[in-house]
């Protein structure tokens, strides 16, 4: 028998867990905030951050819901709207989700979903980005190969999204 060594060993058991967590989870990885805390699903809070912060303000958000609506795809993003509470009407977060990191199955209405993300208050033109039909996105839902953000995620009945680096850009809006 070829020893070789615990390092090696503890690699090929962590890439082991991770393709393993990367097709299909019982549970969600976890979600971090920018100081590197776990952050539990809250979608009562994303709800507030929606109703008190300033168009452009940035956050971190974790949130499960229910897809209510596919916007197109452009640039390269799937766009979809989820209710996190029981007002379809304003209960809402457009998810976006960039294709460079994996692919998504076919986001359709109905679909439970979690998604961890960079929070952006999306009232009103900013930039050179247009309002959201939402109100509010959450963008970065997959991991930073440039470490600029926290990795985020999409789930979407037990399978886990945006871990595959392959095509993953550097850009701004990745």
């Amino acid at each position: 028998m070829v020893s070789f060594g615990p390092s090696v060993r503890l690699c090929v058991v962590g890439f082991a867990a991770l393709i393993a967590s990367a097709a299909f989870a019982d549970t969600a990885p976890d979600c971090y905030d920018r100081n590197g805390h776990v952050m539990a699903v809250d979608d009562g809070q994303v709800l507030q951050l929606k109703q008190s912060e300033p168009n452009g303000w940035r956050g971190r958000g974790n949130v499960d819901g229910t897809v209510i609506q596919v916007e197109p795809d452009h640039s390269g993003h799937n766009h979809f709207i989820v209710q996190i509470g029981p007002n379809a009407q304003t209960d809402i977060i457009e998810i976006i989700y960039n294709y460079d990191f994996g692919d998504l199955p076919a986001v359709q209405v109905g679909m439970e979903i979690q998604a961890c993300g960079d929070f952006i208050e999306s009232t009103a033109q900013n930039g050179p980005y247009p309002p959201s039909p939402a109100g509010a996105i959450l963008h970065w839902v997959h991991v930073d190969p440039a470490h600029r953000h926290p990795d985020g995620f999409v789930m979407i009945n037990g399978a886990v999204y945006g871990s595959d680096t392959t095509n993953a850009g550097h850009g701004p809006n990745d």
